[in-house]
């Protein structure tokens, strides 16, 4: 029981110690509290039993233990939300990636369809159309009449042999032109479009005209229609 009074006491003068040094900047009002609570902590050591100060000792061992573990834990979820940060910039920079993608492909598709030659009277219309143009078919129904929209001349409506009403948008003279007009339409959603070849103002087999083109591009020729 000594021994453990004596190293009470050694605790007490220690952790008095940087008090004194602080208990001179304090007033005399504050310092007497500070030596009257100095006194009741002596007090409370020396009553203290050698089972009790070893609990005491095994109980700041575990709490000082626990704060390492709970402050390991913080270091760990910071260097979690660091990473999720890095990982929703990420995201973002490819969302305003894929949106500027977006914006120039409906740029170019309007570049596209202010680019499409549009007659100005029947002559000019007639004379458009002979030899070989490119339409693009963006429908084909058997029991639906949009004849009454037929409003401008790059959509026209024309009955076909098979009992279906046929519409087609644009008038190119350059087939890659139209492809990349077909590509658009399916990339806005009308997945049946496809190529028409007219020649003259009649509707003619793309077959007929394939040949030409690859023997004219046969670069361009590995995928038509």
């Amino acid at each position: 029981m000594k021994y453990v009074c004596i190293v009470a006491i050694f605790l007490v003068g220690l952790m008095a110690v940087p008090e004194v040094v602080v208990a001179q900047k304090l007033s005399k009002k504050e310092r007497k509290r500070l030596k009257k609570e100095q006194k009741k902590r002596l007090k409370e050591l020396k009553k203290m039993s050698a089972a009790d100060f070893q609990k005491q000792q095994d109980q700041n061992k575990e709490l000082a233990a626990k704060a390492s573990e709970l402050e390991s834990q913080l270091t760990s979820a910071k260097n979690e939300l660091s990473q999720k940060d890095a990982e929703v910039k990420q995201v973002k920079d490819q969302v305003r990636r894929l949106q500027d993608e977006l914006q120039q492909a409906k740029a170019e598709a309007s570049n596209a369809q202010e680019n499409v030659p549009v007659a100005t009277n029947a002559n000019e219309d007639a004379e458009y159309n002979q030899g070989l143009v490119f339409r693009v078919q963006i429908a084909a129904y058997q029991n639906q009449d949009l004849s009454g929209y037929d409003t401008s001349e790059n959509f026209t409506a024309e009955d076909g042999d098979d009992g279906h009403q046929k519409y087609t948008l644009g008038n190119f003279r350059d087939y890659w032109e139209a492809d990349k007009f077909k590509k658009y339409m399916r990339a806005m959603g009308v997945k049946d479009a496809w190529i028409i070849p007219y020649r003259d103002g009649s509707r003619v087999p793309i077959k007929d005209v394939l040949e030409d083109l690859r023997s004219n591009n046969p670069a361009n020729t590995t995928s038509v229609n």
